[in-house]
């Protein structure tokens, strides 16, 4: 029986048990998808991932990330989970940055050694479909009224689309559950099959925006902090000029409605047309240990 070494992480922690939770596998070339996809439906975390080798290939680590139902392209608390890894079990120093091969493309992750922060720079953003307010409005089981209409509801992809609904309170994004049935009835038509929404009221004064993010398709029923989804409202937030201005640097808090409360660093800017996007947050290592294949 052959055997595998893998880590478990805290992603946009705020300290251990918080955050998001990661399994990430080493030196995983010789695995099969379907069995990668097993292991990552039997450890049942939003995601796992897996590091092809210890080798860069195209001057980046190859990385695979699967959540517990199928393999998606790109996922942002894996990004930087796994640039952990590879930093500090791999590499084995401080280093400045490192590139992730996933299927979305090239991922740069910067590190921060003092601050102890990992960001990615994502890919630039495309926005989608606009959807209707009162769909969107039944999926989520909640008045129409509680869903600001100054802002569209909108389908955003930085290398995984999802539906941004803007909401006006935090009451509002509490009252928030989803009618699967409505659900799986939207997302037929959508390229996004994930739901963030989002409130400039929070839980803590220090933050500025409060979010949910639910993704029943992928086997996720609410995200503790999900890196994608962030990227895309940053991107979302300065296209339509959310907070007035063409560039932020704002603290996103997360999770807190299933008892994983996690920070995440969002900064975005656009100039000529372009949005840059980066994610960044703190990673807590919990364990590690062998899986027997």
């Amino acid at each position: 029986m052959g055997k595998i070494n893998f880590s478990i992480v805290d992603v946009f922690s705020q300290g251990k048990y918080t955050g998001n939770q990661l399994a990430v596998f080493k030196n995983a070339q010789n695995i099969s998808s379907s069995h990668m996809q097993q292991i990552a439906k039997e450890i049942n975390y939003s995601e796992t991932t897996f590091i092809l080798s210890d080798s860069k290939t195209d001057n980046g680590y190859d990385v695979r990330i699967f959540t517990p139902n199928e393999e998606v392209p790109f996922a942002g608390h894996p990004t930087l989970g796994t640039a952990y890894i590879i930093q500090n079990e791999i590499i084995g120093e401080p280093i400045e940055k490192l590139i992730l091969n996933v299927k979305a493309g090239q991922i740069p992750v910067s590190v921060d050694n003092q601050e102890q922060l990992l960001w990615m720079e994502q890919n630039n953003p495309t926005f989608g479909r606009i959807l209707d307010t009162i769909k969107v409005s039944e999926v989520l089981n909640i008045d129409k009224e509680y869903i600001d209409d100054r802002f569209p509801i909108q389908e955003v992809s930085t290398g995984l689309p999802v539906i941004i609904v803007p909401l006006k309170s935090l009451e509002a994004v509490k009252k928030v559950k989803i009618n699967k049935d409505k659900y799986y009835e939207l997302i037929e038509t959508t390229d996004a099959k994930a739901i963030m929404v989002f409130s400039p009221e929070t839980y803590h004064s220090d933050n500025d925006v409060n979010v949910r993010d639910f993704a029943d398709y992928f086997g996720i029923p609410e995200d503790a902090a999900t890196g994608s989804s962030n990227g895309c409202l940053a991107s979302y937030l300065v296209k339509y000029r959310y907070f007035d201005k063409s560039e932020i640097n704002i603290r996103v808090e997360q999770g807190y409605e299933i008892k994983r409360p996690s920070l995440l660093f969002l900064k975005a800017s656009e100039e000529n047309g372009e949005i840059k996007v980066y994610v960044g947050g703190k990673v807590e290592k919990i364990a590690q240990g062998e899986w027997f294949l």
